[in-house]
């Protein structure tokens, strides 16, 4: 997949300007920013206290992502910066270079009980690894929800920090990447790469 001549924040806000608010100056709201990565662009969501979003720009339901954001944080969004976007721009950046295995961002990540509790459960998978969607469902305690376990991966609004990409079939073998089977390989791809370097140091 070729991940040059991607579309700019400007092209993406004009297509989806109907999911964004007007420009804010006070309250707390999300903020909403746009970072290039190798793997093409990112649209990022962060609040005063917390990065709420970060999705492949053309990921599968990017509209259905954002607007779920909004519901279920009920906070505006708008287009802007502020101090935890910053940093999430600096640790992606380390992350694709291999000099950052674990972000350290607060994160929230409202949804489902079912839901979170897969989600911060994915977090416990090792950098370089991956665990199954079986594997995952006994991991929270729900060995015949395997299925389930796909469909809250599926909805995963903060992408590479909560590491859905780092769940396979149970034969290894890759599906279920809403930004992509070529980046969820890659992205594992990335990992192994820097492992693999680490254990020959």
């Amino acid at each position: 997949m070729e991940y040059s001549n991607q579309p700019s924040f400007d092209m993406f806000l004009h297509k989806y300007e109907g999911l964004f608010d007007k420009h804010k100056n006070t309250g707390n709201y999300i903020r909403i920013g746009w970072i290039n990565t190798s793997l093409g662009p990112m649209i990022a969501g962060a609040d005063e206290r917390a990065v709420r979003f970060l999705e492949f720009y053309d990921r599968q339901g990017i509209e259905g992502q954002i607007a779920m954001l909004r519901a279920s944080n009920k906070l505006a969004l708008s287009v802007g910066s502020n101090p935890l976007l910053d940093i999430l721009e600096k640790e992606l950046s380390a992350y694709f270079t291999g000099k950052l295995k674990e972000f350290t961002l607060p994160l929230q990540f409202p949804g489902t009980i079912f839901q979170e509790k897969t989600w911060k459960a994915l977090k416990s998978i090792a950098y370089g690894t991956t665990m199954s969607y079986s594997d995952l469902a006994k991991l929270i305690g729900k060995p015949k929800a395997s299925r389930a376990v796909g469909r809250a991966n599926a909805v995963n609004r903060i992408a590479i920090i909560i590491p859905c990409h780092r769940v396979v079939s149970a034969d290894g073998s890759l599906n279920g990447y809403a930004g992509g089977i070529d980046r969820k390989k890659a992205l594992l791809e990335l990992e192994r790469s820097f492992v693999d370097k680490n254990h020959k140091l």
